[in-house]
């Protein structure tokens, strides 16, 4: 019996899109492909609570730029390692460094004139045809059956344990609310709705996001503990990403947008609440039997019906945000417990 096929993931430069490329995974390694997954230091913790991952390599890459040289370094130490490269990016760069690497397979999604780079190519889909997210990365496998499955991610009791040591919270004691969008404002509760929830619920908050989001978690934490004084914690750029990991993975429930640890959330299979505004949960649904979809476009009691939605715009070209203002606090409270 022969070797199992080495194969290298590609990851997205996204926390969401990364959560959503498990199942792809799953389904890899259930072929018997050795997983390699080559991530940027920002989303490589969630590929470490996928089982079937093998090994995580960090790329050395920053935002933007081909950084050429430094893929190329990185290529000549992959020659010879993998039979097989999925690249689940859709531009250039990320092509380049499977075809500097020599990797005899290449699979991906067309797109950024990178026809040369990749031996095996798929049509990336119309919008009006587009699959959900999870869907459109489980083709890479090549399989006819690409049904939604749910993303599953894995965390260790210690770890989390370590994470809430860390972080002075006590598991199953807390809510928590990731009030940011990092897309834009019109993926975004209001923060004064945000704050309203919060004095609602008899359970302290927790606010989790980066450090680009500090303004907006701290603008809610000043109006919540203005009335109730240390109800709201803020570690928003606080916290590392494995232990905002671990504070969901313990939290009572989240509360959040159409984000990234929305998705982190589902996977954990932690009962949520997804807020959506211009976003669309046909195409980035959390996949959880324990999530709830606030989304006013297919509330059929919610009048004017929302004809604009779903604009996937970042900020809303009417000027209302009135998909995401006209869901108020109580609307999420009823699905919380208290």
């Amino acid at each position: 019996m022969g070797a199992a096929p080495n194969s290298l993931i590609i990851a997205p430069q996204w926390i969401g899109d990364a959560v959503m490329t498990e199942p792809l995974l799953r389904r890899l390694a259930s072929r018997g492909e050795r997983l390699t997954v080559g991530a940027l230091p920002w989303v490589a913790p969630v590929y470490r609570l996928m089982p079937q991952v093998a090994e995580v390599i960090e790329f050395p890459f920053a935002h933007g730029g081909l950084q050429f040289k430094a893929r190329r370094s990185l290529a000549r130490q992959f020659e010879g390692r993998f039979d097989t490269a999925y690249v689940c990016p859709n531009s250039l760069k990320s092509a380049l460094l499977p075809f500097l690497a020599s990797i005899p397979k290449r699979v991906g999604y067309l797109g950024e004139a990178r026809v040369g780079l990749l031996t095996h190519r798929l049509k990336n889909p119309p919008k009006a045809k587009r699959p959900s997210m999870v869907g459109f990365y489980l083709a890479l496998s090549g399989d006819i059956d690409i049904a939604n499955d749910q993303p599953r991610l894995h965390m260790q009791a210690s770890d989390v344990e370590a994470a809430l040591n860390v972080l002075g919270l006590r598991r199953g004691a807390y809510h928590v609310f990731v009030p940011g969008a990092e897309y834009g404002p019109a993926k975004r509760w209001p923060a004064n709705h945000f704050a309203e929830l919060a004095l609602l619920l008899e359970a302290p908050v927790v606010l989790l996001g980066s450090a680009k989001e500090l303004a907006l978690c701290n603008e809610i934490a000043s109006a919540v503990n203005a009335r109730q004084p240390g109800h709201c914690l803020n570690l928003a750029g606080q916290t590392s990403l494995a232990q905002a990991l671990g504070a969901i993975a313990a939290a009572k429930d989240v509360v959040s947008n159409d984000s990234g640890l929305m998705h982190v959330a589902a996977a954990l299979g932690i009962h949520q609440v997804a807020i959506f505004g211009s976003s669309s949960p046909l195409h980035t649904p959390p996949l959880n039997a324990k999530a709830t979809v606030l989304w006013l476009k297919d509330n059929p009691d919610y009048l004017p019906a929302l004809d604009c939605a779903p604009c996937f715009e970042r900020d809303c070209p009417l000027g209302h945000t009135r998909c995401l203002v006209d869901i108020k606090a109580g609307d999420v409270l009823a699905q919380l417990a208290p």
